[in-house]
């Protein structure tokens, strides 16, 4: 069955429970007349294994067709499908029409309601159109009714292509249809009563014997059709066989259509976002997405829309199966009403409870464990029910992470009083819409107050006009998107110009992860100056990402300014821009050197990835010199000492002076100082406690990692590695302990003591959670496979895709260190003294 829990399928107030069809239930095709509703069949029977897939990923064609007979059938559900709405279209040209002959009649009477040259425009083409598909419809229903293998019917669709000559005339008179219609809606009271409710006829088996619609809806009708057939030509294709009469006639239609399709595309976009409103304004879609919204303390996923002069915010309702999907409107800010708050003004608003990152992270380590398992049962031809259960739980996860990931404040006030306040994970969306917002504001905007019918047909049209269709998260992926890259993307930020004056300047770059965008790193700020030359390097971890951001700041220092830990951002982004990662171009061993342009400014940047199996492998040093890389009961052989000196010195000016700086371990620091340090650690230079006072202290966190992550076998050994995989799994505690304690014993001295000299140093980085933000959990987290992972993963069959991350290791590897930094202090003479009463054998 076609799976995909779009964000039609969601409850927006955070009760994640995507709602799954009744057993073999189906959802009517077609019915909705939205202008951007892909015609594709959504008949789903959710349930059985041999549902059919509405969407299937085969080119055009069937060479990917396994089954003729499925794909024959699948003709006629699309065909069925295609009926239906031709018949309600035909009744909707109809309804059209109906008021034509009794206005025509009235033209050349004294009191005539509509001149001639008037009813010619409003209606022009109209007749035409009607008798093309009523012909069209007449003789493609007994062949859809009488179905067999042999039906032809693609000479219908050839025919009703070649008369596509008649719509282009429509759409060329369309505007002036519409602004006709208008005008004379406000100058004759009569026809506006007509205009304003056409009344449509219901579908044969349909129980509703009419519908009211506008004049103006159904002059739109025409230009929405011809999108919708030239998909459904489309779909027609893809499900008949290469050799079959019909395949070369729906091709020549398809290829009409598109061909016409794109000579009009320019004319029809812009009607395409525009409502009317009752008044006859045109009020378009400049921008919608989905946002979340702090509301009466808890966080709630939203669908936010910016008109043209209005902000509206609203969430999907829960419809029974089969049903259109309906947006419900949570509020909405005239635009002319419409202010940012400063951060001074904003102090009493209510505070962000942020999530905290160790939760974060375990649920990014379930949701890759999860991916893993999908992976795992595709590669092995599992159940689809099961597939379908793996990603159900997927989209859960997934959806937690969206809705509690994001911590920058956005907010938004409403000069009568009102304030909201959204919440992003990435800044550079936050200025997206600020900026979108302030240039809307430019025009001369009136304030105004919706009527109940107006905020009515206004939330009605989010559903047809919304471009942002499913919630951003993997799991609405098809399985042919990329899935993105996974591992470490080496950036270098050199330098920008195109500076009108002098100012303090610095970059942050954020990358996509998890559906979402984040800040990964910061450069320093170059002061004063026009041309900052940064050059530095950063090393971020990707995880299934498909962009790079790069946002220019400027550092404001005013300490008025400045707001008390509540995320806010106060520096003015100078500019911003992003890129796509092609996996093509920075796959390669060189560096890539590339240019964002934004607002006139030009940044400078290099980059390079490395994938994270190639990231993973931990290759001994060739020099038998120096400390990186080199075994560590060699190295303090060398010195004489228990613990490496590196080990020692980094961890003492990490105490001295970053032992309160916010993220310290998990913030990267700059790579180009962070090889500065690892060359004079290597050398054994003279000025080491000179350059490491002056070192940025970031940098000197990266360098005891680097040491750690490089060594040939992970500190705590390869050989006892699958023993602490198995101690930490334990459910007994005293097992555990016993297992868990006697596993140290076995390391070597000189791994021990380093150890336990780290282990201490964490503890006392914990200590001071409430400034610098990093726990426990967290700094397990950093730790945990640096310390552990093994130095030659042995490739598992199964294991396909990077992206698995061998995540059920990574979270063991995270949940031993855990286990030790939770652990009252352990000392080595007391480990040794207990030896006795152990077995030696692991």
């Amino acid at each position: 069955a076609d799976f995909n829990y779009g964000a039609d399928e969601y409850d927006a107030e955070g009760n994640e429970e995507p709602k799954a069809l009744p057993e073999g239930s189906e959802t009517m095709p077609y019915i909705d007349e939205s202008p951007t509703m892909s015609p594709q069949l959504s008949a789903r029977s959710q349930e059985s294994g041999d549902g059919v897939s509405p969407t299937p990923t085969d080119g055009l064609g069937t060479g990917g067709e396994r089954d003729a007979g499925k794909g024959l059938e699948m003709r006629k559900l699309v065909l069925s499908g295609f009926l239906a709405s031709e018949e309600i279209y035909i009744n909707q040209l109809e309804a059209l029409l109906l008021p034509m002959k009794p206005l025509k009649a009235t033209a050349t009477t004294s009191q005539p309601v509509l001149t001639l040259q008037q009813i010619e425009t409003i209606f022009y083409k109209i007749q035409d159109i009607y008798e093309i598909h009523k012909e069209f419809y007449d003789s493609l229903c007994p062949k859809v009714q009488q179905w067999d293998s042999n039906v032809t019917m693609g000479h219908l669709f050839q025919k009703l292509a070649s008369q596509l000559g008649v719509y282009k005339a429509f759409v060329d008179n369309y505007k002036i249809a519409l602004e006709t219609a208008e005008k004379c809606s406000q100058s004759n009271y009569q026809f506006q009563k007509i205009s304003e409710e056409l009344k449509v006829k219901g579908p044969k088996d349909s129980k509703e014997s009419h519908t009211s619609v506008t004049m103006e809806a159904l002059l739109y009708k025409p230009i929405d059709r011809v999108t919708r057939s030239t998909l459904v030509l489309h779909d027609l294709l893809k499900h008949t066989p290469a050799d079959h009469p019909d395949y070369p006639l729906l091709q020549d239609a398809l290829r009409i259509s598109q061909n016409f399709l794109s000579s009009i595309n320019e004319d029809i976009d812009p009607r395409r976002t525009a409502v009317t409103t009752p008044k006859g304004e045109t009020r378009q879609l400049v921008k919608d997405g989905f946002l979340v919204e702090l509301s009466e303390g808890s966080r709630k996923l939203r669908h936010v829309f910016l008109f043209t002069d209005v902000l509206l915010c609203a969430k999907l309702k829960k419809t029974a199966v089969g049903k259109h999907q309906q947006y419900d409107c949570k509020w909405y800010v005239p635009l002319a009403d419409l202010v940012f708050p400063s951060p001074e003004e904003s102090e009493h608003c209510p505070q962000v409870h942020v999530i905290p990152d160790h939760e974060l992270e375990d649920m990014k380590m379930k949701i890759s464990a999860i991916k893993s398992e999908v992976q795992k049962e595709k590669a092995n031809k599992g159940q689809s029910r099961a597939i379908e259960r793996l990603k159900k739980k997927m989209f859960e996860n997934e959806f937690w992470l969206l809705l509690n990931s994001p911590a920058i404040p956005f907010r938004i006030h409403n000069r009568n009083g009102k304030s909201y306040l959204f919440l992003l994970s990435s800044d550079y969306e936050r200025s997206e819409w600020r900026e979108a917002i302030q240039k809307l504001q430019k025009k001369d905007l009136q304030a105004f107050v919706l009527s109940s019918v107006e905020l009515q047909v206004l939330t009605g049209s989010c559903f047809k006009l919304r471009t942002v269709h499913n919630i951003p998260v993997t799991s609405n992926k098809d399985d042919d998107e990329s899935p993105g890259l996974y591992g470490f993307l080496h950036v270098i930020v050199h330098s920008a110009k195109g500076f009108k004056q002098s100012a303090n300047l610095y970059c942050t770059l954020e990358v996509d992860s998890f559906g979402y965008f984040v800040s990964k790193a910061k450069t320093r700020v170059f002061r004063d100056t026009t041309e900052p030359q940064w050059n530095e390097e950063f090393e971020i971890e990707l995880e299934g990402s498909q962009s790079l951001r790069i946002l220019c700041y400027e550092k404001c220092y005013d300490k008025t300014k400045l707001n008390k830990d509540n995320n806010e951002i106060v520096d003015k982004i100078m500019g911003k821009g992003q890129i796509q990662l092609d996996p093509q171009v920075v796959q390669t061993k060189n560096w890539h050197m590339d240019v964002i342009e934004m607002n006139g400014i030009k940044v400078e940047f290099s980059m390079k990835f490395t994938s994270r199996d190639m990231s993973l492998k931990r290759t001994p040093s060739k020099k038998q010199t120096g400390v990186f890389g080199v075994k560590i009961s060699v190295v303090t052989k060398r010195e004489r000492s228990k613990v490496p000196y590196i080990v020692r010195q980094c961890i003492e000016e990490v105490e001295k002076r970053g032992i309160e700086e916010v993220g310290i371990y998990r913030i990267s620091g700059v790579a180009t100082d962070i090889q500065a340090l690892k060359a004079v650690f290597d050398a054994n230079n003279k000025d080491i406690l000179v350059m490491l006072s002056d070192m940025d202290i970031n940098a000197i966190a990266g360098t005891l990692k680097l040491y750690f992550r490089e060594l040939p076998e992970p500190l705590l050994t390869d050989r006892l590695y699958p023993a602490f995989m198995e101690g930490i799994a334990l459910s007994d505690p005293a097992a555990k302990e016993n297992c868990m304690m006697h596993l140290l014993r076995s390391l070597p001295d000189p791994n021990l003591i380093t150890f336990l000299f780290l282990l201490e140093h964490l503890k006392r980085v914990a200590e001071k959670e409430p400034i610098n933000k990093m726990s426990l959990h967290n700094l397990a987290t950093v730790f945990g496979p640096t310390l552990l992972r093994p130095s030659e993963v042995e490739s598992k069959g199964h294991l396909t895709l990077a992206s698995d991350i061998w995540s059920h290791d990574v979270m063991a590897q995270v949940q031993v260190l855990l286990y030790y930094l939770q652990h009252p202090p352990i000392s080595f003479t007391e480990l040794k003294r207990n030896t006795l009463y152990f077995s030696t054998d692991v």
